[in-house]
């Protein structure tokens, strides 16, 4: 099977300098008039979309907290009068109390 340069597409070029080098090739031309106007207006109301999407997950992020906060302070106020009152009882019987807070694994 022999390959051939496909006629739909034009040859590769490639820029060398004389010391071998690789030349980048040249930036696109900036867009004029109505067209540069239009591409710093999609790049400014790009700009004002992801600002205003940052503020937005954030003022989530604050509401999130607003509701769940007082609902974790009474769930652990909860928690805490129910440990302090089984201890309060197993006193009232002489049983002993108490907390483990960490269980290590033993060595060997």
């Amino acid at each position: 099977m022999t390959w051939r340069m496909s006629d739909k597409r034009p040859p590769i070029i490639i820029d060398m300098t004389p010391e071998g080098e690789f030349r980048d090739p040249p930036p696109p031309p900036a867009p004029r008039g109505f067209e540069g106007f239009v591409t710093r207006l999609g790049g400014v109301a790009m700009l004002v979309a992801l600002s205003a999407g940052g503020l937005l997950l954030a003022a989530v992020a604050l509401l999130a907290i607003g509701i769940l906060l007082p609902i974790v302070l009474a769930a652990g106020t909860i928690g805490a009068i129910t440990i302090w009152w089984r201890m309060r009882k197993a006193r009232a019987r002489g049983e002993s109390t108490i907390i483990i807070t960490h269980i290590g694994r033993r060595e060997g």
